[in-house]
C-alpha cells in the first residue's frame, strides 16, 4: 500500500520533463476544432480577402498607380493575405480559451495532467498551423486573379511562424481577460483591426508623415505584414532583420505573459 501510494501520490508528475502525448492530444484537438468547420475557419477568410482584393481593385481600378514600383493590386494582395493570416490567429486562440469559460469546460483544461506551458504552447501552435493553412491556401486562390508567388522561402515561413504566434500569444490573453463575447469584441473592434488597418495594408508608410513613419516602425502588424509582403514580392517599406528580431522578441514576451497567467489562473480559476 505504500509502495501504491508513493506510485500514486496526488500532485507527483509521471509523464517525464513532457508530457507528448498529452500535449499533442491538446494540439490535435484544437485543429480539428477548425478543421470540422473548414468553411467558416478557412474558406471564409480566404474568401473575405479575395472579396477586398475584387472591390477596392474594381474602386480604384488603374488610377492608384503604383506602389513600391509595382501594381497596385500586385502590393495589395499580399497585405491581404497577412491580414487574414494574422487575425485568424488571434481568433483561434481567444475563441477556444473565452468558449471554454463560457461552456464550463475549461475545468477539463485545467484539471488535465498537462503544464502551463503545455497547453498554452499546444494551443499557441494549432492558432499557427491555422494560419499557415490559411495562408497556403489563400496564395493559391489569390493567384487566379493577380500573381502571388514565394520569392523567398526563408523569410516567409519565419515571418509566417513568428507572426502567427505572437498572435495565438494575444489571442489566448484575450480570452482569458474577457468574460463574454463583447469584450473580445472591444479587443477585436479597437485593437487588432485598426492596428491592422494601419501597418501598411492598403498603403506604403513612406506615404506616411514623418510622426506616423516613425510610429508604425514599432507597430509589430506592420512588420508581420511588410516581412511577409516582402518574402512574396522582394519589397519592402522597413528593414526585414529588424522586423524578424522585433517580431520574435514580441512573440517570447507575449508567450511568456501568456504561461504566467494562465498558471496563476488569471480568470478561469474561481
Amino acid at each position: 500500500m505504500v509502495e501504491l501510494n508513493n506510485k500514486y501520490k496526488i500532485g507527483k508528475r509521471r509523464f517525464g520533463l513532457i508530457n507528448w502525448i498529452g500535449f499533442y492530444t491538446l494540439y490535435k484537438k484544437e485543429t480539428l476544432r477548425f478543421l470540422i468547420v473548414f468553411g467558416q475557419t478557412i474558406i471564409g477568410p480566404v474568401l473575405t480577402g479575395i472579396l477586398f482584393l475584387i472591390v477596392i481593385s474594381v474602386a480604384w481600378g488603374d488610377d492608384r498607380g503604383e506602389v513600391l514600383g509595382l501594381p497596385f493590386i500586385e502590393f495589395l494582395a499580399p497585405g491581404l493575405i497577412s491580414m487574414q493570416v494574422i487575425q485568424q490567429a488571434f481568433s483561434h486562440s481567444s475563441s477556444s480559451i473565452l468558449m471554454g469559460k463560457m461552456m464550463g469546460n475549461i475545468v477539463d483544461l485545467i484539471g488535465s495532467p498537462l503544464s502551463a506551458a503545455e497547453v498554452t504552447l499546444a494551443i499557441v501552435f494549432a492558432s499557427v498551423t491555422r494560419s499557415f493553412i490559411i495562408c497556403i491556401v489563400s496564395i493559391i486562390c489569390f493567384n487566379l486573379l493577380v500573381d502571388v508567388n514565394i520569392l523567398n522561402y526563408y523569410y516567409f515561413f519565419t515571418y509566417l511562424l513568428f507572426s502567427s504566434f505572437l498572435m495565438g500569444s494575444l489571442g489566448f490573453i484575450a480570452g482569458m481577460w474577457a468574460e463574454k463575447f463583447d469584450n473580445m469584441a472591444t479587443v477585436t473592434n479597437f485593437i487588432i483591426v485598426p492596428l491592422s488597418f494601419l501597418s501598411g495594408t492598403f498603403y506604403s508608410i513612406d506615404r506616411l508623415p514623418d510622426i506616423l513613419k516613425e510610429i508604425s516602425i514599432y507597430n509589430p502588424f506592420f512588420h508581420m505584414i511588410d516581412g511577409l509582403r516582402f518574402s512574396m514580392i522582394g519589397i519592402s517599406d522597413g528593414s526585414t532583420i529588424f522586423g524578424l528580431i522585433y517580431l520574435l522578441s514580441f512573440s517570447l514576451i507575449l508567450w511568456s505573459v501568456t504561461y504566467f497567467l494562465y498558471k496563476k489562473g488569471y480568470k478561469i480559476k474561481s
